[in-house]
């Protein structure tokens, strides 16, 4: 089983979770460990329990670790492996990565002293 992920954290979301036990997204909410009125439930051993949020608005993320136990203790799937891909960096990933060279590249001539200059006292 393998599912694919675009975080670093190589956290997984719904669709990964879904795409990786071949399940309906239905099914996959209905064993989340969720509930309305508290926001990071108790841990469950017979639920899917996502990472804590800081909203409710936040997606549901999940621990590739927690899907296997949850695959293998709960749903009672042998033989589970759970592989996280990273994806290829789109293009905004790309010009942040091009953005964040530049500001290290002026920060650090930022804090080069200028030749033949005394350092202030």
């Amino acid at each position: 089983m393998a599912a694919a992920s675009p975080s670093s954290e190589a956290l997984m979301s719904i669709e990964d979770v879904q795409d990786c036990l071949n399940r309906s997204r239905a099914s996959i909410y209905r064993y989340t460990n969720t509930d309305p009125h508290v926001l990071n439930p108790p841990f469950d051993l017979r639920r899917l329990n996502a990472e804590f949020r800081q909203d409710h608005k936040d997606p549901l993320l999940f621990h590739p670790q927690e899907v296997g136990r949850f695959a293998r203790d709960v749903l009672r799937i042998k033989g589970v492996n759970v592989t996280v891909l990273n994806a290829p960096p789109t293009a905004i990933e790309a010009l942040l990565a091009e953005l964040l060279a530049e500001l290290r590249q002026i920060r650090l001539a930022l804090t080069r002293e200028p030749p033949g200059e005394d350092p202030p006292p």
